[in-house]
């Protein structure tokens, strides 16, 4: 008995101090990817690292207007066109995340793989929101 009082004084004592970490962590996610852009100097990446995370928030905002671009599309499209372009899309995500983990295997394993993963996913990203807004400007016309 005399062991068991303090074990469980130490384990609700873990637990409390535990749950506002947790509980923080989960209610910033954005702050923390603020700071981490600010801190970032992605015109002169000096490490992996770094690299790495400019890769990845680069890959992040071409995937962002990619969405926008789609959203401004889909309203505009009839009902049989706008479910082909929902197919498409489905189907050109899988092709671009297996291309571009393809395209990163040549580094598996090392610290290069990740920035070129995500350098791929950019790319791609970026090509094919060139294509959604060619298709939005015709149905413009």
């Amino acid at each position: 008995m005399r062991q068991l009082v303090p074990a469980l004084i130490t384990i609700l004592t873990l637990s409390s101090l535990s749950m506002p970490a947790v509980t923080m962590a989960n209610t910033t996610p954005k702050q923390a990817e603020t700071r981490l852009a600010q801190r970032l100097n992605c015109n002169n990446a000096q490490t992996q690292r770094e690299i790495t995370q400019c890769a990845d928030l680069s890959y992040k905002n071409a995937d962002k207007k990619l969405n926008q671009v789609y959203k401004q599309l889909l309203p505009k499209l009839s009902g049989s066109r706008r479910q082909k372009l929902i197919t498409a899309q489905q189907l050109w995500l899988k092709f671009r995340d297996a291309n571009c983990e393809f395209v990163g295997s040549q580094y598996e394993g090392g610290t290069l793989a990740p920035a070129v993963y995500a350098g791929c996913l950019e790319q791609v990203t970026k090509q094919r929101t060139q294509q959604l807004q060619e298709y939005l400007q015709e149905t413009l016309k």
